[in-house]
């Protein structure tokens, strides 16, 4: 397919970026802590640590894991913790000791942390203590060898880290019992690690940055490749689209998604590191109300989500009240955005929500709006520099412009494969390089992109298909519903029928009234047969995306146990 996309790139935009820019992404960090040493990198709960402290203890992290801990270049350092200041001396601490990275959701069960160790190999593991009893219960099955263990304040001024801790541990008992033989605190790694040499380490494009696991939602999770060069190829996509809205050294990113997601990973930290900018790490934006408090106490000038968090951002109260002045872009990714929320949050903030497209094998993004763009179009936007796009049907042929097919990408960033899954790694590219993304769209004549659903999402009624995405949206747009998920269920005239699980912000909204409201905007066959009122928020993944397969489990139960 053409490159018609080119011809509609926001004004100096550039079409290709240059991959080979940085030759690690160690260089990246340590080109930008010595262009701005005395400026905030992070900071989270009121402390802030310039990228001069962070250069210092990731030097000495670094240090630590080759001479304490034997890792050797190549090796697999696990990190399992949300939004703290440990984070960042961890990820470049392992890269200086060229390391590669395993991102470890801190919500894992047992079950999902020992598959995730067991499959990348892990010899080592990061861990905060509120989350160490589960890494108790399967590290000794596992190649792990050296369990280092952090505090939320262990990197706050020596006071505030004594009270913070203390009052974690002990008034709010968020730390469950834990006892891993021979394990060591961070702190104690700093400190040795500051009095021993780091040795020279030589880290090329092709060599893996991150073992990145996909969410497992669909069979047993698998590890993505992602290599230096394509995270640097990701990081300088991003740059060139937002380049020209923003100045180095002076930008301040709010960061509530988790930094171990690959979204939040690429386009705040990474981003953000390049620029030279300040990233406010939130590390339970769940916590709706101090998330709030956060956003009223700096001027921020930009913030990422996914539509579930700004959902309950501009619904939540107090939210009219944030100085929202400064702000120059929000982006929301990791699932589609809905009109209702992202026309309310450029009525409230004067800004649109930019909607971008990405997955864990592409490091992640693939396609944008427009920063600058007038609001929402229901569109993923338009592919990013370096990249192509191609939409195609289940033979692989490409279909016209307008045709619904499947998604697939070309690009630096596209992932080396799934780890040691050669199989897995077969299936998902075609003969002549491109990546099957596993989601249906389809490109209109400026090369703008529009996803209508998973491909393994799709419900088909009587041979017609309908997309969840699509039924969500208009049950949205109804303002007695909060929350919604559309799935499909069997039936015995039309193979599939539409059922849709209802959180409502109006207890008094019927099933007749929403009905009503679906059937003046979807045809016949799309309008939900059946709705299944719920009074608990739908479930959705640390990240905020629904979990239409949960939701699917769930009422399938309701169902049996009916």
């Amino acid at each position: 397919m053409d490159k018609i996309w080119l011809k509609h790139y926001p004004a100096g935009v550039p079409h290709e970026v240059d991959t080979l820019a940085y030759r690690s992404l160690t260089d990246v960090f340590l080109q930008s802590c010595a262009r701005f040493r005395d400026r905030p990198a992070f900071s989270s709960m009121g402390t802030a640590l310039t990228y001069g402290d962070i250069e210092r203890s990731t030097r000495d992290f670094a240090a630590y894991l080759q001479q304490q801990c034997r890792l050797e270049p190549g090796d697999r350092l696990a990190i399992m913790m949300p939004n703290v200041l440990q984070y960042p001396v961890a990820l470049f601490g392992a890269f200086r000791a060229g390391l590669v990275v395993v991102n470890c959701n801190p919500l894992y069960t047992p079950r999902e942390l020992e598959h995730q160790l067991i499959d990348s190999g892990a010899k080592a593991i990061v861990v905060l203590e509120n989350f160490a009893h589960t890494v108790q219960e399967v590290a000794g099955r596992t190649p792990v060898r050296t369990v280092i263990t952090t505090e939320i304040g262990d990197l706050f001024p020596p006071v505030k880290a004594l009270l913070t801790n203390l009052v974690v541990k002990y008034a709010k008992r968020m730390v469950p019992d834990w006892d891993i033989d021979g394990a060591v605190a961070i702190r104690t790694a700093l400190a040795a690690g500051r009095k021993l040499p780091l040795l020279p380490v030589d880290v090329g494009p092709d060599d893996i940055a991150f073992l990145q696991y996909t969410g497992g939602t669909t069979g047993v999770p698998k590890g993505a490749m992602l290599t230096h060069r394509n995270m640097i190829a990701n990081l300088q996509q991003v740059s060139a689209w937002m380049g020209s809205n923003f100045v180095e050294g002076e930008e301040l990113m709010v960061t509530p998604l988790p930094l171990y997601h690959i979204f939040a990973l690429t386009v705040n930290l990474l981003t953000m590191l390049k620029w030279g900018g300040h990233n406010l790490l939130i590390a339970n934006p769940r916590d709706l109300p101090n998330l709030l408090k956060e956003l009223k106490e700096v001027p921020f000038t930009m913030i990422t989500g996914v539509n579930t968090l700004f959902n309950a951002m501009v619904n939540a109260p107090g939210f009219a009240e944030i100085d929202t002045s400064a702000l120059k872009v929000a982006i929301a990714s990791g699932m589609a955005v809905q009109r209702v929320v992202a026309e309310k949050w450029q009525t409230m903030t004067a800004k649109p929500l930019i909607e971008g497209y990405g997955l864990t094998e592409t490091a992640p993004i693939v396609t944008a709006n427009p920063v600058e763009g007038g609001g929402y179009t229901g569109f993923i936007g338009l592919p990013v520099p370096s990249t192509e796009v191609s939409i195609r049907d289940d033979a692989g042929a490409e279909l016209s412009l307008g045709e619904t097919g499947e998604l697939c990408v070309r690009g630096p960033q596209v992932m080396k494969g799934y780890w040691q899954r050669p199989d897995e790694t077969a299936k998902v590219f075609t003969g002549d390089g491109w990546l099957r993304t596993g989601d249906m769209g389809h490109m209109d004549p400026r090369g703008y992109i529009k996803i209508t659903d998973r491909k393994k999402d799709m419900i088909v009624v009587s041979g017609f298909k309908v997309f969840p995405n699509e039924v969500e949206e208009v049950v949205m747009s109804h303002p007695g519903v909060l929350e919604a998920a559309c799935i499909g269920t069997k039936d015995e005239r039309t193979g599939h029928a539409v059922k849709v699980v209802v959180v409502r912000r109006d207890p008094a909204l019927t099933t007749d009234e929403l009905i009503a409201h679906c059937r003046k905007h979807l045809t016949a066959y799309k309008v939900p047969k059946q709705v299944q009122w719920r009074e608990e928020p739908l479930p959705k993944t640390p990240v905020g995306k629904i979990l239409r397969r949960m939701v699917r489990d769930e009422a399938e139960d309701t169902a049996v146990a009916a």
